[in-house]
């Protein structure tokens, strides 16, 4: 299980909203299973099918939150127009197992946000808490 605030999976969502046609994407920080904070980041891939992180953006991230004695706790990405579940390029690209992959789908009228495991190229859904 991971526990979200309610702004944060709101901020999510709205920058997946300000950000199409492109996916968007972003790093959440805490510990256990509590984020704290949403840093949203650049797709530098400007892309409506796939993600990649600002390097700098990234490293600047795990430095704060190293300095806060904080954790990432999970990635989040948005899909325009598929569901909110791991692509075969999203599994593939799952490069570590100790965090949670978060997905937000466009796709319906209503948002949808998803949480996932993915380890060994085996993606399992995780419950999300609205905190």
């Amino acid at each position: 299980m991971i526990r979200i605030p309610k702004h944060i999976i709101e901020g999510i969502i709205a920058q997946a909203v300000n950000e199409l046609p492109n996916e968007a994407c972003g790093l959440l920080v805490g510990s256990g299973s509590d984020v704290i904070k949403q840093y949203p980041l650049t797709n530098i891939d400007h892309s409506s099918e796939h993600f990649s992180f600002d390097p700098a953006e990234q490293f600047h991230v795990f430095r704060e939150a190293r300095t806060d004695e904080r954790e990432i706790i999970a990635n989040y990405h948005s899909h325009p127009e598929t569901p909110s579940r791991p692509s075969e390029e999203d599994i593939r690209l799952a490069y570590d197992p100790n965090i949670l992959y978060l997905i937000v789908s466009l796709a319906a009228e209503v948002p949808v946000l998803k949480a996932f495991s993915i380890q060994n190229g085996v993606s399992a859904e995780v419950s999300i808490e609205i905190t």
